[in-house]
Order: C-alpha cells, then structure tokens, then sequence
C-alpha cells in the first residue's frame, strides 16, 4: 500500500486496466488503441486514494474494486451505469449516498467502514447481496429500509451495534422475505416460520402501510392525489375564517352539505378516471417498448445473417488463397476480396440499420399520436370536471349571498321580530364586512380551483413531453452506436482484407 494519501489520475488508471486492455486487444486481432469504455473490470484496492475521480469515461465498467483507500465520500459514479458489482469496504465513509445511478448493481460490499444509517438506496433494486459489516448501524429501523429491496438475497451485517440484538435475526428474516442468508445462518424453513410467527400483526401492518402508500403513488403518478373523496372540498374550506359568519345560519347548513355530496361524486369520478387513464397510458408504454425490442431483435437476426454469409465467403476465399502457390497472387486475391466483398458488407449492413431506423422511428410516431390523444382526452375530462364544480361553488355562493342578504336585512331592522340569536347579531353588525369577506371567500375557492386544474393539466402535459423526449434521446443514442459499430467493424475488415472476424 502507498505511504501517502493520494489521487486518482491518469497513470493509476492506465496500470488499472494494462492486463484487460492487452486481452482486448488480443481478441480484436491487434487494435491499436482500447478506449476506457471498453474497459469492465478495474481494480484499485490499497491505494491509498482519498477521492472517487475521473472514471466518467469507465461507461462499460462492470466491476470496480476500491477496497482498502482513504475513501470518505461515494460520489463520481454517475456515469457508470452498467455496474454490477462495486466494493467499498475497508474505507472512511460515514452516510450511503452517491449510488442513483448504479440501477444494475448487484453486490455492493461497504464493510468496515462507519456508516450509522441505510439510506439512499432506493435505486438499487437489483441489488441481491449487501455487505456492510463492522459499521455503526444500531437500529432495527434500518432493517426496515431494506424491504425495498425486492431481489436481496444476502446480507452481511455481523460486527454492528444492531447485530448484538435478541431480535435481530428473526427480525430481519420477518421482514426481508427474499433472504436466503443473513450474516453466516442459511435461513431455513424453521427459521422463517418462527420469525413470521413473532412478527405476524407487525408484518400485517407493514403491508397495509405498503399497500396505502402504492395507492398514494399510483394516485400522483395519474396526477389526480388529493382530489378523491372529500379532500378538494375540505382543502376549499380550510383555513378560513370568514366562512364561519354564514355557517352560523341554520339555513346554510344543507346547502353546505348539498355542495359536499354533489363535489364528492365529481371528484372521485375523475380520480377514478384518472388512474385508468394511468393504467392506459403505462400499458402504452410498455407495448411501445416491447415493440421497439421486436424490431431490435428482427434488426440483430438479419444482421447475424449478412455476417454469417461473409463469413461463408470469407472462409471459400481463404481456402482458394491457400491453394495458390503464388503467394503474390494469395495477396491480390484477398486484397480484391476485400475491395469487392467488404463495401457490399457495408452497402448491406447499412441497409438494415436505415430500416431498423425507420421501423423505430415510425414506432415512436405511433406512440407519440397514441399518448397525445389519451392525454388530450383527459385533459378534457379534467376541464369539464372542474368546470361543474366551479358551476357548483357558484350556485352555492349565490344561495349562500341570498340568504346573507335576508339576514343583513333582518338585522339592519333591529331584528324587530327577535328571530335571530344575539351572537348572530353581533356578527352582521357590520354589513360592508360581511359582504366583502364572502365575495372574498368565494374567490378564494375559485382561485383553488383554477390552481389544481392548472396543476393537473401542465404535470399531465409535461410527462408526456418528458417521457417522448427520453424516447426521442435514446433512439438517438442507439442510432448513433449501430452506425459505429458497423464503421468499426468494416474499417477492420478493410484493413485486414477480411481475414478476421471481429464480433460487433
């Protein structure tokens, strides 16, 4: 190990990555040059480093190994997005943090290290084995976050305050189902049965709090939380005092409650509108990737046939070569070989992938007039929605001013008749406010109702922009990376005179 902290940089990498790159270049018969994103596996385990760095280019990384550093923070591994397998132990960190963009990680080792607290986890959800020994983890809680993790199949957390527990064990084997071992126990089917016995009505619970919060989520993912029930009539309401002055009139009671029956069923009418239209847009989806995953298998098969054929006649070339007992005569016939044969290989190569463009980029124009027209059409559903409920408020208002109005008379003439209670009395006393605190109100409801219809609609909106967008980025990608492929793999056909086959 180096006897001074240090940094990554440039040399470190490139004595990191000497072995797999010279077995890259082995295998693509000599290529010159092997770029960082060709590189899977680094190891820079007892280095001494005191910072994650410059590994933005390390794209095709699988595995990286930083055991035993100075390492205090997790950060500069955004961009390695097909990482499988990350080691951490044996370092200075004290919180998670860092792993979003990790969605393909499987192993992840930060023993030894001093973290107190599971966190920022939440993108891991293919992580099947957590090591993260001889930390400072005291409460069950953070078992608990693990539930998130649907494929946790190991987890490793003997020498922590939390592990010394009574509970630990068949707390942990209750509520992550999917474990097989925990610390060095197989867990066994005695095991999980005494554990789901102990925790039943805790385990129970958990559900229900799981199930409520999917309902939640489902709800602001269709946009429309808070609007089912009587939740958009209570938030109209809240909060405001001026409405207490007509309340007190016996007379506004059932219009009040009218107004309640009448904006509930509108409500939950349009939430229950709105998470099928969720469900609908998201089955979209999915048939629209499903179908871009057709073509790209149709797009690898006819691709798989055109190199098959070359490789037929590159094999029938080297034969006839080899038969030639002039060796001038071998060269030219490979070298008209290659002039001949290697640019229709292009020529045909191209032209799979100009139609694998045009069947995706017609796939997404398809998906593109589909999800327009179910946002379109929900976004009328919610318009037409919000504009009888604002017709309701309406008509309540006016109910509510006619019979404020009666009473303002009533008290203006001293109540002559004693039909109004004194504590009412005193409160129309002053008609100018009165008057001007329910046009006040009723604006107000409008005013809130304008917001969340205005809210519905942009968040709907910008989803689907959002989510076109990614398409439209992606494919461009994809593009982009068949048409390197097919450039690099012909450039080395061309200067080898098709001799090797280079899988691309």
């Amino acid at each position: 190990m180096n006897s001074q902290p240090t940094l990554m940089n440039t040399r470190m990498l490139m004595d990191a990555t000497r072995d797999e790159a010279l077995n890259i270049k082995k295998l693509c018969g000599g290529k010159q040059t092997v770029d960082m994103s060709d590189i899977s596996q680094l190891h820079l385990n007892l280095k001494n480093i005191l910072k994650i760095d410059i590994l933005h280019d390390f794209t095709s990384l699988v595995k990286l190994d930083l055991f035993h550093n100075l390492i205090e923070k997790i950060e500069g591994l955004d961009s390695l997005y097909n990482l499988t397998w990350l080691n951490l132990s044996y370092n200075k960190i004290t919180k998670i943090e860092g792993l979003d963009g990790l969605k393909k990680l499987e192993v992840l080792n930060l023993s030894n290290n001093n973290i107190s607290r599971l966190e920022n986890m939440d993108a891991l959800q293919n992580l099947s084995h957590f090591l993260v020994a001889n930390n400072l983890i005291k409460d069950l809680d953070n078992v608990l976050y693990l539930t998130r993790m649907k494929k946790l199949y190991e987890l490793y957390m003997v020498g922590n305050p939390v592990s010394d527990g009574e509970e630990y064990t068949l707390f942990s084997v209750a509520f992550l189902p999917k474990l097989r071992y925990l610390d060095d126990t197989l867990i066994n089917i005695e095991i999980r049965e005494e554990a789901s016995m102990k925790y039943q009505q805790q385990l129970h619970e958990l559900a229900k709090r799981k199930n409520q919060k999917q309902q939640r989520t489902e709800a602001e993912n269709a946009f429309v939380e808070d609007i089912d029930g009587s939740s958009l009539f209570n938030s109209l309401f809240k909060d405001n005092p001026e409405v207490l002055r007509p309340h007190c009139l016996p007379e506004v009671a059932p219009l009040l409650q009218t107004l309640e029956v009448q904006m509930k069923e509108l409500c939950l009418h349009l939430f229950e509108v709105g998470l099928a239209e969720h469900r609908c847009r998201q089955t979209e989806l999915r048939s629209f990737y499903s179908g871009q995953n057709e073509v790209e298998t149709f797009y690898k098969q006819k691709t798989s046939q055109i190199l098959a054929e070359f490789d037929e006649q590159r094999t029938q070339m080297a034969a006839e070569s080899k038969n030639l007992e002039d060796i001038n005569q071998s060269e030219v016939k490979i070298r008209s070989f290659s002039d001949a044969v290697v640019p229709q290989l292009h020529n045909s190569l191209l032209k799979v992938a100009f139609e694998l463009l045009g069947n995706r980029e017609e796939n997404i124009k398809t998906f593109d007039d589909a999800i327009s027209a179910m946002v379109d059409d929900f976004v009328r559903t919610s318009e037409k929605t919000f504009a009888q409920l604002r017709d309701l408020e309406e008509l309540y208002h006016q109910n509510v001013n006619k019979i404020v109005i009666e009473t303002l008379e009533k008290v203006a003439n001293h109540n002559e008749e004693g039909a109004i209670p004194e504590d009412v009395m005193r409160l129309f006393a002053d008609q100018d406010s009165v008057k001007e605190a329910l046009a006040t109100s009723h604006k107000a409801r409008q005013l809130k109702m304008d917001n969340r219809e205005n809210q519905l609609v942009r968040r709907v909106r910008a989803w689907k922009s959002a989510v076109i967008a990614e398409i439209k980025e992606n494919e461009l990608r994809q593009n982009h990376m068949h048409m390197s492929d097919i450039n690099r793999y012909v450039q080395y056909q061309e200067a080898t005179g098709g001799h090797f086959r280079v899988s691309i």
